[in-house]
């Protein structure tokens, strides 16, 4: 782990107690960085001091290291939040979060609008680049619609303005590991290839595994509306159910009735909200199932990766919706999954 301040390397190597890094698709800041440091003269105490506050970022990572060299897998740059400790004992926790955070702090100070900007990437990127200049943008969806003209009052989070141009056009955005900030399709467990197999017995990863459902955010109905006071566009609507027969959440069913309602302004017609609606309805009716596994963390997964688990005589796929990997050699992997559907293979 190495500290860096304005671009600049402060100190190499930080040696580390304890600590993780939790991946949330689910939270505004996907990665967030939680460490503890055993040496109290890392507590901060001037403004450039490499754990202060004023824009110092950490760089994580976790691997193996070998005599020939070291294997590493980038966990993130992480702009330091709350550094604490006893300035005599120790030790010293961090706490640290990706660059989404930065671009939520920069709420806008004037009205702003999107007029000028022809698609939706162009929209995002002028967003975030009005606060990192030199941000990497990556469009992984395959698509760039048009842009609308939307407008933010003053004081509103420009963080949530990136989220919703990325929602119209059927996506989410978050940072990577690397830094880079990602558009990127919501993932699909029943056409997208698994990215990781946890299998017990000889030979997998599967140590352990416990099992737990929730209903917490699982929806199986969602009203999408559009309303644009920049353009002539009457208010419209589209709706979205689950109406699977064989799914347990279907609308009508024994689950009851849950809608979520969806409202932007870069929705302008009909058409546009059902698109909207159909995409998001396969997202809000999978269930959350909660597995805790022992296991070897695996650095290289990414929240939104789907993951096959074979246990208990199944194989299943998930969405892999969070997870906390450890930084240390000692931990378990909890992760929490998202949707489980029966692999057919």
């Amino acid at each position: 782990m190495d500290a860096y301040y304005g671009g600049s390397l402060r100190r190499a190597d930080i040696p580390i107690e304890d600590g993780s890094v939790t991946v949330d698709r689910g939270s505004k800041v996907r990665r967030t960085l939680s460490l503890t440091v055993a040496d109290p003269s890392l507590l901060p105490w001037d403004a450039l001091d490499p754990l202060a506050v004023y824009g110092q970022e950490l760089v994580v990572s976790r691997g193996i290291r070998f005599t020939h060299g070291d294997e590493m897998v980038p966990l993130g740059t992480f702009r330091i939040g709350e550094p604490e400790g006893d300035v005599h004992d120790g030790p010293v926790t961090v706490t640290g979060t990706t660059a989404e955070a930065a671009v939520a702090d920069a709420s806008f100070m004037t009205p702003t609008t999107t007029r000028g900007y022809n698609n939706m990437v162009e929209a995002i990127s002028y967003l975030i680049h009005q606060v990192i200049p030199s941000a990497a943008i990556l469009n992984a969806t395959g698509r760039n619609p048009t842009c609308p003209v939307a407008t933010w009052d003053a004081g509103a989070d420009r963080w949530d303005a990136v989220v919703q141009i990325a929602t119209a056009m059927g996506a989410e955005v978050y940072v990577d590991p690397v830094g880079r900030f990602i558009i990127a399709n919501r993932p699909d467990p029943l056409a997208t290839p698994f990215a990781w197999d946890i299998a017990e017995g000889e030979g997998g990863t599967l140590v352990s595994a416990s099992r737990r459902m929730s209903r917490d955010n699982v929806y199986n109905a969602v009203v999408v509306s559009g309303e644009n006071s920049a353009s002539t566009s009457a208010p419209v609507s589209a709706i979205a159910y689950d109406n699977d027969p064989a799914s347990p959440t279907r609308w009508g069913g024994p689950y009851g009735r849950v809608p979520k309602n969806y409202q932007s302004s870069l929705l302008l017609s009909q058409g546009d909200c059902q698109t909207a609606a159909n995409y998001m309805i396969a997202d809000l009716t999978a269930p959350n199932i909660q597995t805790s596994i022992s296991a070897i963390p695996n650095p290289a997964l990414e929240a939104g990766d789907v993951i096959r688990v074979s246990y208990a005589g199944r194989k299943e796929l998930f969405v892999a919706q969070s997870f906390s990997i450890p930084l240390t050699a000692e931990g378990d992997f909890p992760i929490t999954l998202r949707g489980g559907k029966e692999d057919a293979e």
